[in-house]
């Protein structure tokens, strides 16, 4: 298996972290689940941007990188927003576990954008 990819699987699980434990945070405050889960996706987006490039990658961030960052996660975007709602709204779990499931199914698409975004074969990596 890829070194990179055992990396990102490690990016991905300190990152689900942050983002449940932000999500639930927003919802003890009583803001609704789907707002919950933005404000959350774009927090812990920042953090895998930071993590992604310097252990992930190995690579220098810059601003270009950061601005094209969350193209990685328009398919992750959509898909766990558009599970979590079926997860909650049509299938009746608990939207304090909902997002559990509906992280995993973009998980693929991630790596690939994010390591096409992320890694550049001219540049040095730190």
């Amino acid at each position: 298996m890829n070194n990179s990819f055992i990396r990102f699987a490690v990016v991905g699980v300190i990152n689900t972290a942050v983002y449940y434990l932000f999500y639930l945070s927003f919802i003890f405050l009583a803001i609704p689940y789907v707002a919950s889960h933005v404000i959350a996706f774009l927090i812990s987006m920042v953090g895998s941007f930071f993590l992604n490039c310097y252990f992930t990658y190995r690579t220098k961030p810059t601003w270009k990188k950061f601005l094209a960052f969350p193209l990685t996660n328009v398919v992750n975007f959509v898909i766990s927003t558009g599970s979590l709602y079926v997860i909650v709204d049509w299938l009746h779990m608990s939207k304090e576990w909902a997002p559990i499931i509906s992280m995993f199914l973009p998980i693929p698409f991630t790596y690939l954008t994010s390591k096409w975004i992320l890694t550049n074969k001219k540049e040095k990596h730190v």
